[in-house]
């Protein structure tokens, strides 16, 4: 009699254990092979890869997430407007794609009607703001990274720590043109240096475009002509020419969006990182989890979506100097600063703030 109540509770134990095997895999099992069948799609703005800038580190956040979710992704490289429509277009009604990266102001028109044509396709938009079900926006607080950079300007002018600084008040920002979007960075490099020191000048001028860096060059020159001994870019490829300038003339430059710092290490005294692969990283770590980020992201300091950096600058920044930065960082973070995303509301902050060690 034992023996049967054995053999019995044994042949339950094995059943209960057999249903819960069954409820284990079937709640998880097939998590990895789901995220690896996910394919991705990337329009990039018309500058292209290989500008080591804004385009080449949305790219980064996509490998970062290839490596860890072990998705698929496909480039667009477009030449034109046109193609770039016609790469959404392409991809939206493939049907192929659980997420479509696309990249860039420039995109803006075209992705609203691709996005109202295909409102089961989800988009995530990178660097601007469509406030649409199928899409999660992407934009960062240029202007709390350039107002760092700014910061770190005209204290290391103060200070004359390289002898590429001059005695006089100008500091120059090239852009690649002149939108809302652009003039966030110039602002923000603006309001920084006249916190710092009111009397500073800083003049701005535009390429017209992000891949002209001989138009750049040729900008960059006539400012450091008229006195300009630093200059900041917001001009994608084009902000190469500035590079090619401040080697030629010697006077220092600041780069943007990616660390561009080593492309001229002895006149790159900074950059203003614009952590866009945090944006592309996210978006697309949400598809894998099953989520979707509709509506506005918003990346500031305090968010970790900009930053600076002066690693591989040969200039060597005073640790002083970047022990006042990170205090004014703090002081971003914290809301104490709210810095302004218009040139004209700039004299307002200033009439409120005021710089002290």
């Amino acid at each position: 009699m034992l023996k049967k109540n054995f053999k019995y509770l044994l042949l339950v134990m094995t059943m209960i254990l057999a249903v819960l095997s069954c409820g284990k895999s079937e709640s998880g099992g097939d998590s990895t092979s789901g995220k690896k069948n996910i394919k991705v799609g990337v329009i990039y703005t018309k500058a292209k890869l290989g500008g080591n800038s804004f385009n080449d580190l949305v790219f980064e956040g996509v490998k970062r997430a290839e490596a860890d979710f072990g998705i698929k992704y496909n480039n667009v490289e477009p030449n034109t407007a046109a193609d770039q429509e016609n790469a959404q277009e392409t991809m939206a009604s493939s049907g192929e794609y659980a997420l479509i990266i696309v990249v860039g102001q420039e995109q803006m028109d075209a992705l609203k009607k691709t996005a109202e044509k295909y409102p089961d396709q989800k988009f995530a938009y990178i660097d601007g703001i469509l406030e649409m079900p199928n899409i999660a926006s992407y934009e960062a607080k240029e202007q709390e990274g350039s107002f760092l950079v700014g910061v770190l300007a005209a204290l290391s002018k103060e200070n004359k720590i390289d002898p590429k600084f001059n005695n006089e008040n100008k500091l120059g920002f090239i852009g690649g043109v002149n939108s809302p979007l652009i003039n966030k960075f110039y602002t923000g490099y603006m309001a920084g240096i006249r916190y710092v020191n009111p009397s500073y000048v800083v003049t701005a001028d535009y390429v017209g475009g992000f891949n002209d860096p001989s138009t750049g060059k040729v900008i960059a020159s006539t400012m450091n002509q008229k006195g300009n001994d630093v200059i900041y870019h917001a001009a994608g490829a084009s902000g190469t020419g500035l590079f090619q300038a401040a080697e030629e003339k010697g006077f220092i430059a600041i780069g943007v969006n990616s660390n561009q710092n080593t492309l001229a290490p002895n006149n790159i005294i900074a950059t203003m990182i614009k952590k866009v692969d945090v944006a592309a990283y996210s978006a697309i770590k949400d598809i894998t989890e099953g989520k979707f980020s509709q509506g506005k992201n918003i990346l500031g300091l305090k968010e970790d979506g900009v930053g600076y950096t002066t690693e591989g600058s040969n200039i060597k920044v005073p640790q002083e100097i970047i022990d006042e930065v990170e205090k004014i960082k703090q002081k971003i973070v914290s809301g104490e600063l709210v810095i302004p995303d218009t040139p004209e509301s700039v004299d307002e902050f200033l009439k409120n703030n005021t710089y002290s060690k």
